[in-house]
């Protein structure tokens, strides 16, 4: 059996972790041949390929990033797609495709199987967090690792100026990255995509902090949305999924704390810093756990599904089940954090 890999998406540590646990158990136990295809579904579109096998993969537990390479493309949305995907998986003897992504990436792989019967077997990948059925997706606990780290930073520069601090993280429907961060790092306001915030509010807790001779921190992930505004976005383009370019919202947010309650604010947007570098101990443990797993679900012909962490147990859901709706943060989650605010 041949079978294809690839990486869609954004970038996130561990990627290249569930590729070694592919191919390394894929080669020894099953004796199965690997194809990799480059920059996610533009390598089938395109019939961009590269050898999968076990020197391929040597060394590259502890790298960031993926070495198939990534991108956002929508094969849905090309023309005649689908047509030349199966024209390029025929091409390359591919009998299944392990596919590596978030919501839009396996999305495009749920379709392929249910509606065009291509063998595909998913595993999830965001920093994000936000697929559902999965209690975590790799990747995440290193982005949660890396905005702690700076915001446990921040708070040295901030009260040596005595200066409200915004930071801004990733999260652009989900707000898990400001939540765990921000609830690790001791920040004093967290804002979050699932619950529009009151300026008034923000700037209530900034003043309450600085009366206790301390400096605020405040962190926002960059889909949050102020009660009476929209989005703050970078521009108005659209990449192939049709999602928006986010990333202003802590700029705006520490101008109006700044302007309303007269005390100095400054802004730092982590953004891709947060995707970079090595992959936590946990996030290579999980992501190659996932890889594993992928490649039983391969051999055992089940299709149509995406691997998924329940508790420590790796299961099989189908990934139609699993794009349909995002994790969001529960209403309860938020509220026990709140205590800390001000």
């Amino acid at each position: 059996m041949r079978v294809g890999v690839l990486t869609g998406g954004g970038d996130c540590p561990g990627l290249n972790a569930v590729i070694r646990g592919i191919v390394r158990k894929g080669v020894q136990e099953y004796g199965y041949e690997f194809t990799g295809f480059r920059d996610g579904w533009r390598g089938p579109l395109d019939d961009d390929t590269v050898r999968l096998d076990i020197p391929a993969v040597r060394g590259i537990l502890p790298r960031g990033g993926t070495i198939l390479g990534s991108s956002r493309t929508n094969p849905l949305k090309a023309e005649d797609g689908v047509r030349r995907i199966r024209v390029t998986l025929a091409a390359h003897g591919v009998d299944a495709l392990i596919v590596i992504g978030g919501e839009d990436t396996l999305g495009v792989a749920a379709r392929l199987y249910d509606e065009f019967g291509v063998p595909c077997v998913g595993v999830p990948k965001t920093i994000d967090n936000d697929l559902s059925a999965t209690d975590y997706t790799f990747g995440f606990d290193t982005a949660v690792g890396i905005a702690t780290e700076a915001i446990d930073r921040l708070h040295t520069t901030a009260e040596s100026h005595m200066r409200v601090l915004v930071c801004e993280v990733m999260g652009r429907h989900a707000g898990w990255i400001a939540l765990h961060s921000g609830l690790a790092g001791g920040a004093n306001v967290i804002l979050i995509p699932e619950r529009r915030f009151d300026v008034e509010q923000v700037c209530a807790w900034v003043t309450s902090r600085f009366k206790a001779s301390y400096a605020p921190i405040v962190v926002v992930a960059e889909g949050a949305m102020p009660k009476d505004g929209d989005l703050v976005l970078k521009d108005g383009t659209l990449d192939s999924f049709g999602h928006v370019r986010l990333s202003g919202v802590g700029e705006w947010l520490a101008k109006e704390i700044e302007r309303r309650t007269g005390k100095e604010a400054r802004t730092t947007v982590l953004g891709h810093v947060q995707r970079g570098g090595t992959p936590s101990a946990f996030d290579r443990w999980l992501a190659t756990r996932f890889g594993l797993h992928a490649i039983d679900a391969v051999r055992d012909g089940d299709f149509g599904k995406m691997v998924a962490l329940r508790g420590t147990d790796i299961v099989r859901v189908p990934i139609a089940e699993a794009t349909a709706q995002l994790k969001t943060v529960r209403p309860e989650l938020y509220e026990e954090v709140s205590v800390f605010f001000g």
